[in-house]
Parts: structure tokens; sequence; C-alpha cells
């Protein structure tokens, strides 16, 4: 079975460092191939010193942690070695772990996803067994901290995780693609709120979103905090997607890699040709259609590249005829990219105060320039400025301004004349406002239609 399952899953993209994954723990008729999948992205040749299980309890209801730590797990293909000495390092050094024996008798969210490693991995391995019961972030947090040392590029972490619980196909395809399009924005806050929208929405038979969502929060807990963490989503199926699957009533599942880069470093990000193509035409389609009817265009997060679920900042600016006619964006990362783009799109056709909203009798005449931002790093000195690569955002109380890369070369500013216009008109401060606020520089990159 799990030969036949790692035929037909997704191939490995070689992404470097992967220190977790997320994967399904179902029947593996259903979830089987989802989860081959998500271990297909492990290099099978890595000897890690330990790999990390967490997965929710389903049968023993706890605030915590259980870490199973007198014994080892056994499958039809062997055992595999429990670290005992780290189990019993977690269940001593932290309040929030035990090391109770009844929350793994029965679980499956665990011990499911051992055949995938005993089938891939060329080397033995141990494991860390951790059943999570948790009801707050309070308590993922709490995980978190204790594990955190751990999440290196030496061990493994599985997440074991299904996502929607028994909507109909269409229903679990929407929801999970929010909830999935969350985890990957890398935000605990994010998905915390996803989740309740979910719920809110009131979908027929949605029991929940995600049932290791402790597990996932207890993961993103340790990453949100390290800028050079990647996710990428490998794989969406449910259980409709089975032979013989009832699409009437499904769960959901997600394959998710998180890498890093190596020794901590981030790697640089970057747009290709296509990926641009789709986010102008993701703002072309948004200002038309809502200009038109009034109406915002769904977006299927499934249609676009890992690069576009990244939680980036984005301006998106309007020209008539060369001339500016609306730019608006903003600087927080907690959406993916294409979300971003679409609503700033929107916003700046109809919510820059400057300008009239545009009409449709305009849209001929209008062109689309997107800047996707860097993260922002605060300077202590001008001097670190360099005119034409950097933007700037200028911070004082509650008065704040901003001035794209592109300003500076298009109006052949000085650098004092870049800061005192940014204080002065932006920021609303005075020209000599910059002196005494918080200064912060990020770069972006910058396309529009004319190199589509």
């Amino acid at each position: 079975m799990l030969r036949n399952l790692f035929s037909h899953a997704a191939p490995s993209r070689h992404i470097p460092d992967v220190v977790a994954i997320i994967a399904p723990h179902a029947g593996y008729p259903f979830s089987g191939r989802v989860a081959a999948s998500s271990f297909n992205q492990i290099d099978p040749g890595k000897q890690y010193e330990n790999i990390f299980l967490l997965g929710p309890s389903h049968y023993v209801g706890f605030e915590g942690a259980s870490v199973y730590a007198d014994g080892d797990y056994v499958t039809p293909l062997g055992k595999v070695p429990v670290n005992k000495d780290i189990a019993r390092k977690l269940s001593a050094s932290s309040r929030i772990f035990s090391s109770r024996t009844d929350a793994h008798a029965k679980e499956h969210s665990v011990e499911v996803e051992i055949p995938f490693l005993q089938y891939l991995l060329k080397g033995k391995f141990s494991i860390v067994p951790i059943v999570v019961g948790a009801s707050t972030q309070e308590t993922c947090d709490l995980i978190a901290e204790a594990l955190r040392p751990y999440l290196n590029l030496r061990n493994l972490f599985v997440i074991s995780t299904d996502f929607s619980h028994y909507p109909s196909y269409a229903d679990a395809n929407a929801v999970d693609s929010a909830t999935a399009d969350a985890v990957l924005s890398n935000s605990v806050r994010r998905l915390a709120g996803t989740m309740a929208s979910n719920e809110g929405r009131k979908v027929p038979n949605l029991v929940t979103s995600m049932c290791g969502w402790s597990c996932v929060m207890t993961l993103l807990s340790m990453t949100q905090d390290m800028p050079h963490a990647q996710l990428t989503r490998i794989e969406y199926r449910n259980s409709g997607d089975a032979e013989g699957g009832d699409r009437g009533r499904v769960v959901g599942y997600c394959a998710i890699t998180v890498s890093l880069a190596a020794g901590g470093n981030p790697q640089p990000f970057s747009l290709d040709k296509r990926e641009k193509a789709d986010l102008l035409a993701i703002a072309r389609n948004a200002v038309e259609q809502y200009v038109k009817s009034g109406t915002v265009p769904a977006l299927d997060s499934s249609r676009y590249s890992a690069g576009l679920g990244t939680g980036c900042g984005a301006f998106v600016t309007l020209k008539e005829k060369g001339s500016l006619r609306g730019c608006i964006g903003h600087f927080e990362s907690d959406e993916p990219l294409f979300r971003v783009v679409q609503e700033m799109a929107l916003a700046a056709a109809t919510q820059d105060y400057r300008f009239q909203p545009v009409a449709a009798d305009e849209l001929k005449q209008i062109s689309i320039e997107i800047s996707v931002l860097t993260p922002m790093r605060r300077i202590s000195s001008v001097d670190d400025i360099e005119l034409g690569r950097d933007g700037i955002y200028i911070k004082k109380g509650s008065h704040a301004g901003t001035f794209l890369p592109q300003v500076a070369t298009e109006t052949g500013w000085t650098k004092e004349e870049f800061l005192g216009h940014c204080a002065r008109d932006k920021a609303g401060i005075g020209w000599d406002g910059w002196k005494d606020a918080d200064i912060y520089v990020y770069e972006a990159l910058v396309f529009d239609e004319s190199q589509r």
C-alpha cells in the first residue's frame, strides 16, 4: 500500500532544508496519497537526530502535551525507538508536558505517520511522539517554548492533522483553501482568525476546519518569528477524491512543508515572469469587474504558485496617460500576496482620497504598476538609505508616511528632499520632522503592464 501511495504522490520539489511537514492522518485509502506527498519532500538519505511527531488527542481530554517515554512504537514494518531521554527531559522541564500513557494508547494521529518514515528513510531514526491536548493558544505557546530549541536542521517535525471535517466536497475546497492560506502566512493570529471566520460562515456539516489545529498552532508559534522560514503548499485533496469517496460528506487533507535557509539566512524573495503576470491580471480583473458591476472576482488559491501565497506587503499604483490616478498599499504580511494585490488594486481605484473613484470610461486609459515590498528594517542613520533602491517609512507618534523606492528616481530628489517631502507631505510632521522620527527602509519588486 505504501509503495502504491508513493507512486501516485507529488514528487519531491527538492526544497532545501525541510525541518517540518504537515501531513494528514486519516485512513490510508483516503489521505495516504497526500501524506506520501508531504513525506516525499524530506531527504530520504538524511540522518535526522530525532523526528518529533505531534498529533492531536482524539480520545483523551487534557490540557497540555503527553510525550511517550515508557517504550517504543511498533508497526507492521518493525520497531521504531523512542528517544526516551528527550521524552523524559521534556516531561521534567515543563509543567505543560506529562508522560501519561493513556493519551497514546488508542491514538492514531501519531502512529499512522510512522510507516511513511519507515518506508522512506534509508537510515535508522528515533522518534519523540507527542500527543497534544490543548484548548487555548496559551497552551500551544507553552508547548512551542519547550520544543523551540529542537526546531533546527538536525531534526524533523511531523505535524499530524486533517483539515475540514464533514462539509460537502465544494464547501471543503473553499474552507480548506482559506485555512491553508492562513497556515502559509506563518501567522498564528491569521490562522486563528480564519478558523473563526470559517465557523462564522455556518457551513453545513462543518465540525472543524482542522482537527489538529493545536499542533499547527504550536508549529507556527515557533516559526512565525523566523524571517527565514518558508512554508510551501505541496498538494490538497479530500476524501471525495478517493475511489468511492462520498462527496456529500468529506474530510480535507493538505501537505505543507516548512524549510529554513541554510545557516539561518533568508533567501531573497523574487517573482518570476508568470507570477508577475498573474498579479497584474488579478489587479486588472479586480478593478475592471468592480468598476463595471460592483462585484469582486473570486480567487482560487490553487491556481497560484507558493510564492504568491507568501505573506508580503504590496502597493498598487494606477496611472492614467502617465499621470498618477491612485496608489494605495500596506506593509502587513499576514495575507497571501495575491489577496493583498487584489485588495490594494480595489482600494487604489476607489479609496484614494486624492482622486474620485475610477469610472468605467477611464478603464482603457488606466495602466497598473505593482510594488511588492520586502520586510522593513529600522535604520539608525540616513546614510544607510540608497536612493532608488530603498523606500522609506517615517513614523513619529501616531503620524506616519512612506515613499516607494521609485519616487526618488522619478522626481530626481536629493536624499534630504526625499526625506523632507515624506515627512511633511505624507507623515504631516514638517519638513525636518524626520530628524527625530523612526525611519525604516524596505526594497520593492516593481513591475507594470508594459512588461507583460
